[in-house]
């Protein structure tokens, strides 16, 4: 029986590319797809066997375990997930679930290839960046070492997209101290501007990609 994939990803770009690769290696393959949790439900209610392609960081699940809940749901349904970056504690939480491949938008063609074949097959790939992470640790900065308790949680605030104001008022604080906490992080950290200080505050795991892009 030919494998159907589902496409549940936001990006346009990233659809059309994933469409190529489908047809260029399954042939004429049952391709659908869907932008929400709503759609991605229903459609596997009637195709509860599919491949599905998932960008967790763009789509609206609010955290791993309610993709979790889908999963067991759905239990015959293999997953690849197909992200630009992933938390490591996400890489790490999927990691010891059989049924999800993972692999980065940056990843070779080979390696996408792969982790598709190996979903149609029932199989799970991991493409190498996160078997490097898996195996030998993610090297990920040590915050407490670097910045204050309180520096690292205006930290997670600011990467979570909070302004200095609505820090302030969450903190009971003057918006004076909390321009100082914030210069104070930026000189530690060695970093010029937010976006920076965002991509830092990932790669320590103090928010995770769907908390970001929320």
């Amino acid at each position: 029986m030919d494998t159907k994939f589902i496409i549940a990803d936001n990006q346009d770009i990233t659809s059309a590319g994933l469409h190529k690769y489908i047809g260029q290696m399954f042939g004429s393959c049952s391709i659908t797809d869907v932008t929400t949790k709503k759609e991605l439900v229903s459609l596997l209610m009637q195709c509860n066997d599919a491949v599905v392609v998932l960008d967790y960081t763009l789509f609206d699940l609010s955290g791993v375990e309610e993709l979790l809940v889908i999963e067991r749901r759905f239990p015959k349904v293999r997953w690849v997930l197909f992200s630009n970056e992933l938390s490591e504690s996400i890489i790490r939480r999927l990691g010891i679930e059989p049924f999800f491949g993972m692999v980065l938008k940056e990843s070779t063609g080979e390696e996408i290839r792969s982790a598709l074949k190996c979903a149609s097959r029932g199989e799970r790939f991991l493409c190498h960046q996160i078997t490097n992470l898996l195996l030998i640790g993610s090297g990920k900065p040590e915050i407490s070492s670097v910045l204050t308790s309180t520096e690292a949680e205006i930290l997670r605030l600011i990467a979570s997209g909070k302004t200095v104001k609505e820090i302030a008022a969450l903190r009971i604080s003057s918006v004076h101290t909390i321009i100082t906490h914030k210069k104070n992080i930026f000189r530690k950290l060695e970093v010029n501007n937010v976006y920076e200080a965002t991509k830092y505050a990932l790669r320590a795991g103090l928010v995770e990609m769907v908390e970001y892009y929320i």
